[in-house]
C-alpha cells in the first residue's frame, strides 16, 4: 500500500501553520519506507487531488478548531475527517481541502484508511508569526500518535538526530523566526499607526450630498 503524510495550513498566520511544521519535522528527522510519501500540502488546495487519489493510507496534520484548550490535540479517523475539517473555516486551505477529499471521492480513487491528527490553535491573528508554545510543544506528540497508527499497518520509522536541510528554506521555522521583523517594523495586528501616518483623508470629498470613491496614492495626496 501507498501511504501519504501530508501537513496542510498557512505559515504566515501563526497556529495555521502547525501542519507544515510537522512535516518539516518529519522530513528531518525521520526515515520512512520508500512507500511512505512525506508532503508539505501548505494551502494547494485542489492541487493536491493526485496525490490524495495515489494514497491508500492518509495522515493529515492541520490546525482545527475544536472549541478545546489552546494547544490540545485530537485524532479523528476515516468517515469522521471531512466533517472536523470543514468545522469551521479558519483559512481558505479548509474548505480546499475539504473539495479535495470529496472530489477523490467522486472520482473512484480514496485513501482506504483517513487519520486527522489536529491541534487546537491558540492564535491566527497573527501574520507572520509563528507557532505558540503550546501548539508548538504538539509537533512531536502528534508525531508519536501518527507513527502509532502506521505500525497498525506494520511501519516503523527511523529518528535520527542528524538534522537534514529543508527542501524549502521556508520550512526552517527557526530561520522564520528569527529573521521576523519587530513589531516596531511591521505591523502584525490591526495597527493605528497606519491611520495616524496622515497618509489617509477620513473623510473624502462630496458631491450633490454623495460620498465620492477617490483613490489616493501612497503620499496620501489626491
Amino acid at each position: 500500500m501507498n501511504y501519504l503524510l501530508l501537513g496542510i495550513g498557512n505559515l504566515l498566520w501563526a497556529d495555521e501553520g502547525f501542519g507544515v511544521r510537522v512535516i518539516e519535522r518529519l522530513q528531518r528527522h525521520y526515515r520512512f519506507p520508500k512507500q511512505v510519501a512525506v508532503m508539505d500540502g501548505g494551502t494547494q488546495g485542489l492541487n493536491l487531488i493526485e496525490p490524495v487519489q495515489q494514497a491508500d493510507v492518509l495522515v493529515i496534520f492541520d490546525a482545527i478548531d475544536f472549541g478545546l484548550a489552546p494547544g490540545s490535540l485530537k485524532t479523528i479517523i476515516n468517515g469522521d475527517v471531512p466533517c472536523f475539517l470543514g468545522a469551521k473555516k479558519m483559512s481558505l486551505h479548509q474548505t480546499g481541502f475539504q473539495e479535495v477529499l470529496a472530489t477523490a471521492q467522486l472520482l473512484g480513487a480514496y485513501p482506504s484508511h483517513l487519520l486527522l491528527v489536529g491541534v487546537q490553535p491558540e492564535e491566527l491573528e497573527d501574520y507572520g508569526g509563528s507557532l505558540r508554545n503550546s501548539v508548538k510543544a504538539q509537533i512531536e506528540p502528534a508525531i508519536e500518535m501518527a507513527l502509532a497508527y502506521l505500525q497498525g499497518f506494520g511501519i516503523s520509522a527511523e529518528h535520527t538526530e542528524s538534522i537534514e536541510e529543508p527542501t524549502d528554506p521556508a520550512l526552517d521555522m527557526l530561520r522564520y523566526e528569527r529573521e521576523r521583523p519587530g513589531q516596531e517594523q511591521a505591523c502584525r495586528l490591526g495597527d493605528e499607526r497606519v491611520l495616524q501616518t496622515g497618509r489617509f483623508n477620513p473623510r473624502p470629498p462630496q458631491a450633490d450630498g454623495l460620498f465620492l470613491s477617490v483613490p489616493v496614492d501612497y503620499r496620501g495626496q489626491y
